[in-house]
C-alpha cells in the first residue's frame, strides 16, 4: 500500500470492483481498492447472480446490456471465469393489464436497440421452461440475453483485470475515518493513511458510515431478501437444457436452474429492514436464519407455478442483506460541496447493473461526463429531504413490497408522503386538488369533485375527462396553476452577466426581459432548458438574475452551477421560499387588471418582467405561458401564496377562472409543441435534436459546449431531429421510448406524447431520422403493444403563429 494515490474506492464487492476496473482501463492507473475484510465480503458473496433485460428506465436497461456484454470481455482479459450461464430469460404476465404492459415493455425495448427479445404466448413458455405451469399465464417475454453467473468469480474476474491495467487490491484493511483536504482526501486506514485525489464510496451494506465519515446522509438502508436452492429435480435430470431465468410477476418470484436443481428467490410483500445506520464491522459472511412464515404467501404461489418442487427438499435456504435507494436504482456520481467525494452504492442489482455503473462513473471523474445518460441512477435526484430516516425506511420498504407489483404511469404511491407542500395545499385540497409529487414536494395534478378517485391505468384514465374540461377552461377563460413546482436560482454579483454569458448558450435579456436559455454539457449535450430572467440592478448596480426550470433537477443544478461557479458571482436557491401562480387564458390580462395597475400590466411584453402590486402582494411578474394562451407567472413569497390564491380567485370569480393541474398543462404543450425536461429535453441530446438550437446565440466567441455545438451544426448534423406527431390512438396515447416506423423499418421513438383535448387528437412528439421528418410523412408507432397509423405534423398545431399567447 503506498501513501498516495489518485483514487481510493472503498469497497470490494462487485460494484467497487468495477468502478476498479474501468478507472485502470480508461488510463488512470494510480488507483486502488481498499476492503474491509476480503472481496465479496458483503451482498455479492451471496448475490443469486442473475442477470435479465428488463428496467423501467430505458437509459438503465441499455446500462444493464452494457454489463452483460462486458462479462465474456473481463473473463478473457482476466483468465478468471464468471461461470456464465446464458440461458435466455421469460418474465410471465398473469394479468390483462401487465400483459399491457409487457407488449409495451417488448416495444420500448426495440426503441433502445435491445432487438434479442419476442412475445411468446404461454404454451410457448412452457416449452421453454418445462417446470412451469401455465395456468393463470396470459403471455410472456423472452430474451436472449439472460441468465446467470458466479457472483464470487466475477467479483475477481473484475479485479484481476483491473490489477493486470496497474490498479491495486488492498484487502483486511478497514477504512477508520475519511478528511477532506484542500487537495482531495486524506483516508485513514488500519493499515495507514493514505492521501488521494478522489474518494469513491462503493461500500455496499456499509455505504451508510462511509458515507457519514463525510458527513454526508445518504437515502440507503438494507433489508432481508430470500432465496432457495433446491435438492435435485428429476424432471430437470431428463432434459438436455438449462431451464432460462424466469420471473413470475405476479408471483413474486424468480427461478434459475443450480446444478439439477433450481435457485427459487422470493420479493415477499412482507418486507423487513436490517441495520438501518449500516451493517456492522464484522458483519460480512453471514446470513439470517429464514422466515418461512414471512415468505409464506409468495412461496406457496412460487410452489404451484412450478409443481416439481413440490416434490423434493430446500437444500439451501439464503436470506442475506441488500442495500436500496428509495426508488431501487442506484446513487452514483459526485456529492455536491464534497469535492472529489463520489458515489457508487445502492446497486441493488450490481452482477447486472456494476458494469455500467462502474463505466459511467469512470467517464464521469476522468472526462466530466458520462455517456450516458444517467440521470435515474444519480444521487442528485435526491435532496436533503431524503436524509430522514422514517423518508428512507418507508420509500425503501416500499420498493421493496412492491419490486413485482403493477404500478400504473398514473398511480401515486403513498410512502414519504405528504412532506412538502404548498402554503395553499390545504385550500387546494378542499377545491379538489388531487396530488403528485416531486422531489418530497407535493403538486396538484387536477382538481376533482368530492368522491371522485382515480383507477390505475396503461390506457386513459377515468380522470381524462376532468382533465379535458381543465384545458377548455385555459383556452377559452383562464386557468390557474400552482408554480410552487418550478425552481428558481438567484444570480447576481458583480461577474454575474459574464458568468451567465458563459454559462448558458442563449443571449442574455436585457433589464426586465426574459429569455428561453438551453444549457450545455462541455460535448454539446443539453444541461437544461432553463428561462432567465433579468429583474434589473440591484442598490448596488449589479443586475439581478433568476434561472427558473424543473422542481426536481435543483441538486443535480446547483451542482453544475457550484462545479462553473466564477468568483464575484452568488447562486442562491430560492425554490423553498418564492412560491406563485400561474394565470393562463384569454381572460388573464383582464383578471390581472383587477389586482394590478392596468397601465402597468398593459406595459408588460411578452417575455417581460418586472415588479407589481397584485393586491396587497408586492410580486414579481413574467408574462409567459407554456400553455399557448396569454399568461402570466406572479411569484411571491412563500408566506403570501394563501393571499394570492384567494386575490386571483376573487378577481376571476366572473370571468371563468378555474383552477387547473399538471395533468392539464401537459396536455396544452403538447398542442404547442413544446418540450419538456427528462422527454424531450436530456443530456443525452443535443440542442440541434431538440430545436434548442434555435435559442444558441451563434456570436458568442466563448459559452460552455460552443465548440461541440459549432461541429455539428457545421457537420453532418444531428443523428435524429424532434417532430409533432397526430397519432390514430384509441383509448390509449404514446407515453415515450415508442417505437417509430417507416415502411417497417425504425426511424425513432417517442419522447413523450398525451390527449391534446382542445385539439381533440392524440398527439406525440418524438425523435426520428431527419428523412423521415418531413411534414406530412406517414409513420407509425406503437401504443401499448399495438401499432397505430401516425403522421408527422407542423409543429404547433394549436395556434401555429402564437397569436394568443403574445396576447
Amino acid at each position: 500500500m503506498k501513501s498516495h494515490y489518485r483514487v481510493v474506492v472503498i469497497g470490494g464487492g462487485v460494484v467497487g470492483a468495477s468502478v476498479l476496473y474501468h478507472l485502470a482501463k480508461f488510463g488512470w492507473r494510480d488507483v486502488c481498492l481498499v476492503e474491509r475484510s476480503v472481496l465479496t465480503a458483503g451482498s455479492s458473496w451471496h448475490a443469486a447472480g442473475g442477470f435479465h433485460a428488463l428496467n423501467a428506465d430505458p437509459n438503465i436497461a441499455a446500462l444493464q446490456g452494457y454489463t452483460i456484454d462486458l462479462l465474456s470481455e473481463i473473463e478473457a482479459e482476466s483468465g478468471q471465469s464468471v461461470g456464465m450461464h446464458m440461458t435466455g430469460g421469460l418474465t410471465l404476465a398473469g394479468t390483462p393489464d401487465r400483459w399491457d404492459w409487457l407488449q409495451s415493455a417488448y416495444r420500448v425495448f426495440q426503441s433502445i436497440g435491445i432487438e434479442d427479445c419476442r412475445l411468446v404466448t404461454p404454451e410457448e413458455a412452457c416449452e421453454l421452461n418445462p417446470l412451469m405451469s401455465k395456468e393463470g399465464i396470459l403471455g410472456g417475454m423472452w430474451a436472449d440475453r439472460e441468465g446467470y453467473l458466479d457472483t464470487t468469480g466475477t467479483v475477481h474476474a473484475y479485479a484481476r483485470a483491473a490489477r493486470k491495467h496497474g490498479a491495486e487490491v488492498i484487502e483486511h484493511n478497514r477504512v477508520l475515518e475519511l478528511n477532506q483536504t484542500p487537495d482531495g482526501w486524506e483516508v485513514v486506514t488500519e493499515k495507514g493513511t493514505i492521501a488521494c485525489e478522489h474518494v469513491v464510496n462503493a461500500a455496499g451494506l456499509w455505504a451508510k458510515q462511509v458515507g457519514r465519515m463525510a458527513g454526508i446522509e445518504l437515502p440507503v438502508a438494507p433489508l432481508k431478501h430470500h432465496y432457495l436452492i433446491s435438492d435435485t429435480i428429476p424432471e430437470l435430470e431428463a432434459i438436455d437444457f438449462e431451464v432460462p431465468m424466469t420471473v413470475d410477476l405476479e408471483g413474486f418470484t424468480y427461478l434459475r436452474q443450480d446444478q439439477k436443481g433450481v435457485l427459487l428467490g422470493i420479493y415477499e410483500i412482507n418486507h423487513e429492514h436490517w441495520a438501518l445506520d449500516g451493517a456492522p464491522w464484522d458483519y460480512g459472511m453471514e446470513l439470517f436464519q429464514e422466515q418461512t412464515d414471512r415468505i409464506e404467501h409468495e412461496l406457496t404461489m412460487g410452489f404451484e407455478r412450478y409443481p416439481a418442487l413440490q416434490n423434493v427438499g430446500v437444500k439451501t435456504w439464503v436470506n442475506g442483506a441488500f442495500t436500496f435507494s428509495p426508488d431501487g436504482n442506484p446513487l452514483v456520481g459526485p456529492v455536491a460541496g464534497k469535492r472529489g467525494y463520489w458515489c457508487a452504492c445502492a446497486v441493488m442489482a450490481g452482477f447486472l447493473q456494476g458494469g455500467g455503473v462502474g463505466k459511467s462513473l469512470a467517464e464521469w471523474m476522468i472526462h466530466g461526463e458520462p455517456e450516458a445518460d444517467v440521470f435515474g441512477m444519480d444521487v442528485a435526484r435526491y435532496g436533503d429531504y431524503a436524509q430522514n430516516k422514517r423518508f428512507i425506511r418507508e420509500t425503501t420498504g416500499q420498493f421493496y413490497t412492491r419490486r413485482f407489483v403493477m404500478t400504473y404511469p398514473n398511480e401515486q404511491l403513498p410512502a414519504g408522503r405528504p412532506l412538502k407542500m404548498a402554503p395553499a395545499h390545504d385550500a387546494m385540497t378542499a377545491a379538489g386538488a388531487r396530488w403528485g409529487v416531486s422531489y418530497g414536494l407535493e403538486i396538484p395534478l387536477y382538481f376533482a369533485p368530492e368522491g371522485f378517485s382515480e383507477q390505475g391505468s396503461l390506457k386513459r384514465s377515468n380522470a381524462h375527462d376532468i382533465v379535458g374540461e381543465e384545458c377548455r377552461a385555459v383556452r377559452n377563460a383562464a386557468g390557474l396553476l400552482d408554480i410552487t413546482a418550478f425552481s428558481r436560482y438567484e444570480v447576481r454579483g458583480p461577474n454575474a452577466t459574464q458568468w451567465l454569458d458563459r454559462l448558458l448558450a442563449s443571449r442574455l435579456p436585457a433589464a426586465g426581459r426574459a429569455r428561453l436559455a438551453p444549457m450545455l454539457g462541455h460535448d454539446g449535450r443539453l444541461k437544461g432548458d432553463l428561462t432567465v430572467f433579468n429583474w434589473g440592478p440591484d442598490e448596488g448596480g449589479d443586475p439581478v438574475y433568476w434561472l427558473m426550470g424543473s422542481y426536481y433537477l435543483r441538486g443535480w443544478h446547483m451542482r453544475w452551477f457550484s462545479n462553473h461557479l466564477d468568483a464575484g458571482v452568488a447562486v442562491r436557491d430560492l425554490s423553498d421560499e418564492v412560491v406563485g401562480f400561474a394565470l393562463a387564458g384569454p381572460n388573464a390580462r383582464r383578471i390581472l387588471d383587477k389586482l394590478a395597475d392596468p397601465e402597468a400590466v398593459v406595459a408588460l411584453p411578452f417575455m417581460g418582467c418586472a415588479l407589481l402590486d397584485v393586491g396587497l402582494i408586492r410580486a414579481r411578474v413574467g408574462r409567459l405561458s407554456v400553455t399557448g394562451e396569454l399568461g402570466y407567472e406572479i411569484h411571491c413569497r412563500a408566506s403570501e401564496h394563501i393571499a394570492l390564491r384567494r386575490a386571483l380567485l376573487e378577481a376571476g370569480a366572473g370571468d371563468g377562472l378555474r383552477e387547473i393541474g399538471m395533468n392539464a398543462l401537459l396536455s396544452l404543450r403538447l398542442e404547442k409543441s413544446f418540450g419538456i425536461w427528462s422527454a424531450e429535453f436530456t443530456q443525452g441530446y443535443t440542442a440541434a435534436m431538440t430545436g434548442m438550437d434555435r435559442w444558441i446565440d451563434w456570436q458568442k466567441p466563448d459559452f460552455i459546449g460552443r465548440d461541440a455545438a459549432l461541429s455539428e451544426r457545421d457537420g453532418a448534423g444531428p443523428e435524429k431531429v424532434l417532430v409533432t406527431l397526430e397519432v390514430e390512438a384509441e383509448d390509449a396515447d404514446a407515453s415515450g421510448f415508442e417505437p417509430v416506423w417507416h415502411d417497417g423499418e425504425k426511424v425513432g421513438f417517442v419522447t413523450s406524447g398525451g390527449y391534446g383535448h382542445t385539439l381533440g387528437k392524440s398527439l406525440a412528439m418524438a425523435l426520428v431520422d431527419p428523412a423521415a421528418a418531413g411534414e406530412g410523412t406517414e409513420l407509425s408507432v406503437h401504443i401499448i403493444g399495438a401499432e397505430r397509423r401516425a403522421r408527422v405534423i407542423a409543429p404547433s398545431p394549436y395556434d401555429p403563429l402564437g397569436k394568443a399567447v403574445r396576447g
